[in-house]
């Protein structure tokens, strides 16, 4: 149990375009905010810059939706051709109803709109671009830690965080897409609570916790704040990927 947690922004991080290292940032980063990794450090990343660096953009204008996309966009009031990236992103459409579409995201997120929109896009000239999630958002944690590991010859831990709602709470809280060198799930069956009683059903969402604690300062709008570290944290289980957080199906009594 730590005794003191800090949470620190990472302020000045530059516009991320297609094909930037984030390593590279993150390091000058460091370096621009007088901060030195240390071992058991974890830096929060938003998923936005990303999908940036990683080019996972589609213009919309330049979709042919088909005949599903059309009558789905329909029944929730979205642009076809939105609805059509959407489920090209998705396994399958959950919930729907005018204004909202629920999926299951192809990596097993369930989520609105597959986590495409639109928001801190800088617009273009022509058509309407948006922004899909990474192809693989625990790969691109393993990359970025390999990254910040070589320039500062110090282990830490990434996480790739985004915003979700809650089907049974108001407000979105950050959670974590992608996670590297920490333990995003921990199992905590078999351990004691406070008075030896076996605790039988606790799992904690360790990497979603952090990722939460990290939202409180990247905001939601326009706070430019797309990288926090996370000091202090101590940890004893194994590593585990943000992937080892997705419910099974067949365990989700609410699907």
């Amino acid at each position: 149990m730590p005794s003191q947690l800090t949470l620190i922004p990472l302020c000045g991080v530059k516009l991320v375009e297609p094909g930037d290292d984030l390593g590279a940032i993150a390091v000058a980063a460091f370096a621009a905010n007088g901060l030195v990794p240390e071992r058991d450090d974890v830096l929060v990343v938003a998923q936005k810059i990303v999908s940036k660096a990683e080019s996972r953009y589609v213009d919309v204008t330049e979709v042919e939706p088909s005949e599903r996309a059309i009558a789905l966009a329909a029944k929730v009031g979205k642009d076809p051709r939105f609805v059509e990236v959407v489920l090209s992103e998705s396994r399958r459409v959950v919930r729907h109803r005018p204004g909202l579409l629920i999926v299951e995201h192809r990596l097993g997120f369930v989520m609105a709109n597959a986590g495409i929109d639109h928001s801190n896009l800088p617009a273009i000239e022509a058509g309407e671009r948006v922004l899909l999630l990474p192809e693989d958002p625990d790969g691109s944690a393993r990359a970025l830690r390999g990254q910040i590991g070589c320039s500062s010859g110090t282990d830490i831990g990434v996480i790739i965080s985004d915003s979700f709602g809650r089907p049974w709470r108001k407000g979105t809280v950050g959670v974590a897409l992608g996670a590297a060198g920490l333990p995003a799930f921990i199992d905590m069956r078999g351990h004691p609570d406070l008075f030896g009683r076996e605790l039988l059903v606790t799992e904690t969402g360790f990497a979603d916790e952090i990722a939460a604690a990290a939202g409180l300062l990247m905001g939601q709008a326009a706070e430019a704040v797309p990288m926090v570290l996370v000091r202090g944290l101590a940890w004893s289980a194994p590593e585990a990927p943000a992937a080892a957080l997705i419910r099974p199906a067949q365990h989700d009594l609410f699907r």
